[in-house]
C-alpha cells in the first residue's frame, strides 16, 4: 500500500497547535514543581509528561495527514444534580442541572462516558475538565474516568461533599485532580454559594492536605472580588492550606442584571498583570486563567479550536456558556463530532477567532449570531 501523501496543514491551526503544545508543556512543568513535596504526585506528573508528549505527536499526525485539528482539552458536564444553588450558576441557567420532570436532560451512562473519554484520549486529548451540576454526585462516572489513565481530569467541585471516601478515591486515582470552587474570602463565597459553604470547603482542603494530594481551587473573578482574589495574602492562605493550582475564571453574566460584574478589557489586563506578579512570588503554585490570553491564541478556543463542551446527554456544544449543538458525541463518536458543520461555521465566522467582546465568553455575548449559525444547519 502506498504511503499516504502528506498535505500541508492549515497555517492558523498549525500556529495554534504550537501555542497550545507549549502551554501544555508549561502547565506540566509547573505542576511538577508544585507537586515536589509529594513523591507519588511528582512521579505521576513525570509519567504524564511522557504520555502527553506522545499525545502531541498524535495530534500533529492528524493535522498533517488528515487536516483534522484535535483540541487538547475537553469540558464534560457529567451531572445534572447539585447540592447547592449558587447565584449566577451557568449550569442552572442553561438547564444543565436543577431541572425536574419532562424537561430534565437524559444522562449518558458511565460506559458511554468511558467510551467518549477513551476515544478522545486516543486522538490526543490530554485534559478533560469534569463539571456538572456537582460531579461528586456521580461516583459511577468518576470511576469510568479514573480508568482512562492517559488523560488528566481536573474535577470542578463545590467541595462540600469531599469526605474520607473521596480522599481515598483521589489517592488511588491521581489522574482525577479535585478543584474546589471559591469566590474569595468567607463573605464572598457564602454570599454566592450559601451560608457555611466556605467553612465546609476549608475542611475539605484540610483532608486533602493531610493526605498530601495535589488539588486546586477555582475562583470566579468579578469586578467586585478581583483585587481580593488575586491578593498575595489570599493566595498565601490557599497555598498554606495545600492548594497547588488556582484557576481564575472570568465571570459570564448569565443573569442580565449582573453584567456589571463581568470584567472589561481593562479588568482582564489588570488580572493578568496581578497573576504574573503572583507567579513570581509563589513559584510553588500553578496559576491558570480562563479563557486566558485570547490575543495570543487568536481568539476564543471554543468550538474545537482548543476545546468543546459535552453536555450530560452527550451533545457537543461549542462552550458551556453557549448550549447549542448539531451533534451528539455518544451517537457519532469523538472523531466525527470534530467535523461538526456548526463548529466549522462558528470558526469561519470569526466568532471564536478574535471577535471583540466583554465578559468571559464571546459566544454568550453574541448569542443571536450563534443561534443563526445553528438554524442554518437545520434549514439546509
Amino acid at each position: 500500500m502506498a504511503a499516504k501523501e502528506e498535505l500541508p496543514a492549515n497555517c492558523e491551526n498549525r500556529n495554534l497547535d504550537i501555542y497550545l503544545n507549549n502551554a501544555i508543556r508549561n502547565i506540566m512543568t509547573n505542576a511538577y514543581r508544585a507537586a515536589l513535596s509529594n513523591p507519588g504526585e511528582s512521579l505521576f506528573i513525570l509519567k504524564m509528561k511522557s504520555i502527553f508528549a506522545k499525545a502531541e505527536k498524535r495530534r500533529k499526525r492528524f493535522l498533517t495527514h488528515e487536516r483534522l485539528h484535535i483540541p487538547p482539552f475537553l469540558i464534560s458536564s457529567i451531572a445534572t444534580d447539585c447540592n447547592l444553588a449558587c447565584k449566577g450558576c451557568y449550569a442552572r441557567s442553561h438547564e444543565i442541572c436543577g431541572v425536574r420532570g419532562e424537561n430534565r436532560k437524559e444522562e449518558l451512562t458511565p460506559e458511554q462516558w468511558r467510551k467518549i473519554f477513551t476515544e478522545a484520549a486516543r486522538a490526543g486529548v490530554v485534559f478533560n475538565l469534569l463539571a456538572g451540576g456537582e460531579p461528586l454526585l456521580r461516583k459511577d462516572i468518576l470511576e469510568a474516568a479514573a480508568s482512562v489513565k492517559d488523560m488528566i481530569f481536573p474535577l470542578f467541585t463545590n467541595g462540600t461533599l469531599i469526605n474520607d471516601y473521596y480522599v481515598k478515591f483521589f489517592s488511588k486515582h491521581l489522574n482525577l485532580i479535585p478543584v474546589l470552587s471559591l469566590e474569595g474570602e468567607m463573605d464572598d463565597t457564602d454570599g454566592r454559594r450559601g451560608q457555611g459553604v466556605f467553612d465546609r470547603v476549608v475542611r475539605a482542603m484540610k483532608l486533602l492536605k493531610e493526605r498530601g494530594l495535589l488539588y486546586g481551587a477555582s475562583i470566579t473573578v468579578t469586578t467586585e472580588n478581583l483585587d481580593t482574589a488575586t491578593a498575595l495574602s489570599y493566595v498565601n492562605m490557599l497555598g498554606n492550606a495545600g492548594c497547588k493550582i488556582i484557576f481564575y475564571v472570568e465571570y459570564v453574566p448569565v443573569e442580565d442584571h449582573t453584567s456589571h460584574l463581568a470584567l472589561d478589557e481593562k479588568g482582564i489586563s489588570r488580572m493578568e498583570t496581578r497573576l504574573e506578579n503572583l507567579r513570581k512570588q509563589r513559584r510553588d503554585v500553578l496559576f491558570l486563567s480562563f479563557p486566558g490570553d485570547e490575543k495570543a491564541m487568536g481568539g476564543c478556543l471554543a468550538a474545537g479550536r482548543g476545546f468543546f463542551h459535552i453536555s450530560p446527554d452527550g451533545k457537543a456544544e461549542a462552550c458551556p456558556f453557549s448550549p447549542y449543538s448539531d451533534s451528539n458525541v455518544a451517537h457519532l463518536g469523538f472523531m466525527e463530532t470534530l467535523k461538526s458543520p456548526f463548529f466549522a461555521r462558528l470558526r469561519d465566522s470569526g466568532l471564536v477567532g478574535g471577535t471583540p467582546h466583554t465578559g468571559g465568553c464571546t459566544l454568550f455575548e453574541y448569542r443571536e449570531e450563534v443561534e443563526n449559525a445553528i438554524k442554518h444547519r437545520i434549514t439546509q
